[in-house]
């Protein structure tokens, strides 16, 4: 029985049995019955081949019951195991195709009825979208089959095992199989039936498959239809109601291509839809046809002539408390606010989602990568010794994944480009796919980053290259070569489209650089765009031991092996809340850009296709953040592709204030995924009289201060400050450190283009060492004169001889409190350094600080490599909503740009600080929160952060970038932070209500 045993979970056969060719996914209106609800069901901490529990008259009388679809792991509050994260690593011993004996296996039974008088020649299906990750099916005690591939849709002929009335299906799964090493993918392990599960009458005479590839050319749509049917199903009928079509073929011979005439075409961004239907006697299925046509053209990937980019994410399939279980209401508003943010295309990360989603893609307007069911990362760590894409064994499972995947997917416009899967190293069994693909779909290019050199794809794809690189491939200089390609490769790929299959890693804080890429595909034609890595955290939704709820990620579970928080990577936070992130990649990718002349503009609309006739322009001015003037702009309507001068209005600009001219680009209608007014595009332009910056005092009247000192609204004892305007304050004292991001912690492999990286090392590593999170000060000189006091403070590291000079200078010009603060580094500082501020800590006392108003960018954070999304403006928040609710805390909540800000108590004004830019202009950025850098790196999870009776106010001179080298490229040159002098200058002003 142990051999029996381990031949089952260790063979690398995709299945076996009686299961059905791999075919569409249709609408029909055959009969069938939906398996979904409540099962019975038993885990058991091992495999087993004893079949008793699938027996007609077995009792599961004490057995548990599990929804289906649902992961075991997320159903009874761990009493059925815990969910386990990995990135690359295997939670098990490398020795393909064997798992370990320590195999949960679920149970399930079920019973359901079929009613009397079914036609003989009838068949019956029971078909599985998905389950994880090898599983046997018994019909009446009859055994059916077995199918392994989690993510792909798998049906069993049953036919000969049911009968009328009561029927008993039982079905086992194991987690761990040989399928395990081909499904390696960066996401929860969560194992169980979580996709629907559906008994399907398939009639004689019935249409067995469909597939309508559609083109459109030259103003026409065309029709090229594949019907599978016997022979018996003929005439078939197929019906484009609105575009006039029937065509009635009497035999299978008779199916053949056809144009169309007054069809529109489908695209991303006009997604035009056709109602289709195929019908025979005893059944008709229904389409939703769209007219495209997918070519590569030299190194242009077109789709309807067209050149397309890609604003694109990759999305796995995640719910904080479902896993993977699809719910049709959430995945629709996940598109759509997907539209919302500027994003047009869909890698689907790495494997096939549920097939209604890709419905909604056709529906919404999506560019579409399916991606195969298939990733062998971990092999990565073994040198890719024994890797299955290059063993012939496991070809079988290779094509019959790359099958599963086209069929079932194939008639859908939105999907222009099929990926083999992702990181599996290269091998012959990728080879076999792609060939495979070709023969079967000969419009659809063939996707797979792992061809670095282009032996069997037909686009060339990269993750994570940094900007040079990226530059490289756009170019054609055969003086350099690309990754592992030799100059004749290197031309190759050249010669091919270019896709960032991945990049911009998203995880926490980050990432920057969004604009420079972008910059790029706009200068190379040969870059498509890409995918930002990627669309929303993986987090699961538990609660912490004191009862507070939190969105867990790798490790919380108690996993033995996992990979920590790096499946908490997206643009969308687990609650579904928008990152800055987010709001920062609409505003680089807007299909529309404004370039201002004088007193016109030029609009270019950079959408595929679609022309400007559905948006208005609305502008308005502002004078320091306040709207004076309002209006639309008359603008003709723009062609894809093109541009547009419009006339701008006259603004008038305020003397004493900052003038701007705002333009958003709104939705005319409302649309499926937006309503009316939504913002498309936005653009600020700065018509303010430069004014001069007001200089300080010189004082000549030093003399050593003594005891308490008044300046003003500020109090002194010792030269530290006490208080300002009647209530407690400490500072300001120098901060260097923030809490790391999780790009500060990478380890940065990845730093070309970086003067300052140490490839290994991450930077939040070379801080902790430097002792920026420890500086300690020693005051060197306290003096004050009869409107001035002046300090002078040695500031050092922990454990170092490195220091930095504080000069800080408190005076009273034109009747207002001033600070002035000069920072000057000592030599030998060799990292960057994550900012150069000043903090000041104010107690809660009776009225705790607990939001701001401000001048200057927002309202969403912003950080040097991270400001498109930011405009000039006045706002207000409370403290906790200045922060963005990173799953591992991190430095987060920095506004750049700062005129003034105004603390707030509830309804009361406590504090008014106007920053004033330096010499060269810099103005400074603020922070305010309810902890310290330092508290703030200390927790693992929100929760853990300590209760705080002081609030925290940074005002910094300058901020490092954030870069994505988590994984990715580091901080650009031009957005890292080198220890170098700055100053802060700050006027303090009691606030009053």
């Amino acid at each position: 029985m142990l051999s029996e045993l381990s031949a089952h979970v260790s063979d690398p056969a995709p299945a076996r049995g009686a299961v059905r060719p791999a075919r569409s996914w249709l609408h029909s209106d055959a009969g069938s019955l939906s398996l979904n609800g409540p099962w019975r069901f038993r885990l058991s901490p091992t495999a087993s081949v004893a079949a008793d529990f699938a027996a007609e008259d077995f009792t599961d009388d004490g057995w548990d019951t599990i929804p289906v679809p649902s992961h075991w792991v997320l159903e009874g509050d761990g009493a059925y195991g815990r969910p386990i994260y990995t990135n690359i690593q295997y939670p098990f011993p490398i020795d393909p195709p064997h798992v370990p004996d320590e195999n949960p296996t679920g149970d399930y039974r079920r019973h359901f009825a079929l009613p009397d008088g079914r036609p003989e020649a009838e068949r019956i299906v029971l078909r599985f979208d998905g389950v994880e990750s090898l599983f046997k099916v018994w019909v009446n005690g009859t055994e059916i089959g077995t199918a392994a591939g989690s993510r792909l849709a798998h049906e069993f002929d049953v036919t000969d095992a049911v009968r009328p009335g009561d029927n008993v299906v039982a079905v086992r799964v194991h987690q761990w199989s040989a399928a395990s090493y081909v499904e390696d993918q960066d996401q929860w392990w969560l194992p169980g039936i979580f996709r629907d599960v559906t008994l399907l009458a398939r009639p004689a005479g019935g249409i067995e498959d469909v597939w309508l590839r559609t083109g459109y050319t030259a103003g026409q749509g065309s029709v090229d239809p594949e019907v599978t049917a016997d022979a018996t199903a003929f005439p078939v009928t197929l019906r484009i109601p609105e575009l006039g079509v029937e065509r009635v073929w009497t035999t299978a011979a008779e199916v053949t291509p056809f144009d169309v005439t007054g069809a529109e075409p489908w695209s991303a961004e006009r997604p035009r839809l056709y109602e289709a239907t195929v019908s025979s006697a005893t059944e008709t299925v229904t389409l939703r046809v769209g007219f495209r046509t997918v070519e590569i053209r030299g190194d242009q990937f077109l789709v309807n002539g067209r050149r397309v980019v890609f604003h694109g994410v990759n999305r796995h399939e995640a719910h904080p408390e479902r896993g993977r279980v699809f719910d049709e209401r959430h995945a629709r508003e996940d598109l759509a606010r997907m539209k919302r943010f500027n994003v047009n295309a869909i890698r689907t990360s790495h494997y096939p989602p549920h097939p209604r989603l890709l419905d909604l893609a056709d529906e919404l307007g999506f560019w579409v990568i399916l991606e195969c069911d298939l990733e062998t990362h971990g092999f990565d760590q073994v040198d890719w010794v024994g890797n299955p894409s290059d063993d012939p064994a496991w070809r079988p499972a290779y094509l019959d994944r790359i099958q599963r995947t086209v069929e079932r997917d194939k008639n859908h416009p939105s999907i222009v480009i099929w990926s083999l899967g992702n990181e599996a190293g290269t091998g012959a069994n990728l080879a076999a796919m792609s060939a495979w693909v070709h023969a079967r779909d000969a419009e659809r290019p063939v996707h797979y980053e792992g061809d670095h050199t282009g032996e069997y794809t037909d686009v060339y794809s990269r993750m994570y290259p940094t900007i040079p690189e990226t530059e490289r491939i756009g170019t054609d200089d055969p003086t350099t070569t690309l990754l592992d390609c030799t100059p004749a490769q290197s031309a190759r790929q050249r010669g091919k489209p270019f896709l960032l299959c991945e990049y911009a890693h998203a995880m926490g804080n980050g990432p920057g650089a969004f604009d420079q890429y972008e910059e790029l595909v706009h200068r190379y034609p040969r870059l498509h765009g890409g995918f930002v890595w990627e669309w929303r955290d993986h987090g699961i939704l538990t609660t912490a031991p004191d009862g507070t709820p939190y969105h867990a990620y790798g490790g919380d579970f108690g996993e033995v092996v996992h990979d920590g928080n790096f499946v908490m990577d997206g643009m969308l936070l687990s609650d579904d809340v928008p990152t800055p992130s987010l709001h920062e990649y609409k505003a680089v990718a807007q299909p529309v850009r404004f370039e201002f002349d004088g007193e016109k503009a030029a609009i270019t609309n950079l959408r595929h296709s679609a022309d400007t006739s559905d948006l208005r322009f609305h502008w308005r001015v502002e004078h320091n953040g306040v709207a004076v003037d309002s209006g639309e702009l008359d603008v003709p309507v723009v062609s894809a592709g093109e541009s547009g001068w419009v006339t701008l209005p006259r603004v008038t600009v305020a003397p004493d204030a900052e003038t701007w001219l705002t333009v958003d680009a709104v939705l005319a209608e409302g649309t499926a995924w937006a309503a009316e007014g939504h913002v498309v595009a936005t653009v600020q332009h700065d018509h303010s009289d430069p004014r001069p910056v007001p200089r300080v005092r010189p004082r000549t009247d030093w003399r050593p201060a003594d005891g308490t000192l008044a300046l003003g609204i500020a109090e002194f004892t010792g030269g530290s400050l006490t208080r300002l305007a009647g209530r407690a304050v400490t500072g300001p004292r120098l901060e260097l450190f923030r809490a790391p991001t999780d790009n500060d912690e990478g380890p940065g492999d990845n730093t070309e283009g970086s003067d300052d990286s140490v490839a290994g090392v991450s930077a939040a590593d070379l801080w902790r060492r430097q002792g920026l999170d420890r500086l300690t000060a020693r005051r060197v000189t306290v003096e004050q004169a009869a409107d001035a006091l002046r300090t002078v403070d040695k500031v050092s590291a922990a454990h170092s001889a490195l220091s930095v000079t504080v000069e800080t200078l408190w005076t009273v010009e034109d009747g207002e409190l001033e600070l002035r603060v000069e920072i000057e580094p000592s030599s030998g500082w060799r990292t960057v350094w994550p900012r150069i501020g000043v903090h000041f800590a104010l107690p809660d006392g009776t009225a705790p600080v607990d939001g701001a108003e401000w001048f200057g960018l927002g309202p969403f954070e912003s950080y040097p490599d991270s400001l498109h999304a930011a405009r000039t403006g006045q706002f207000a928040a409370a403290v906790g909503d200045l922060a963005v609710d990173y799953a591992r805390p991190q430095e987060t909540g920095h506004r750049s740009g700062l005129r003034h800000v105004t603390l707030t108590s509830g309804a009361e004004r406590v504090l008014r600080i106007t920053a004033l830019p330096d010499t060269q202009g810099r103005r400074p950025g603020f922070t305010l929160g309810r902890h310290t850098p330092q508290e703030i790196a200390g927790a693992r999870h929100p929760f853990e952060l300590p209760g705080s009776t002081t609030s925290h106010l940074i005002v910094d001179a300058a901020q490092h970038g954030l870069g994505s080298r988590a994984c990715g490229p580091d901080v650009w040159p031009e957005f890292a932070l080198r220890p170098e002098a700055r100053t802060i200058r700050l006027r303090i002003a009691g606030a009053g209500r």
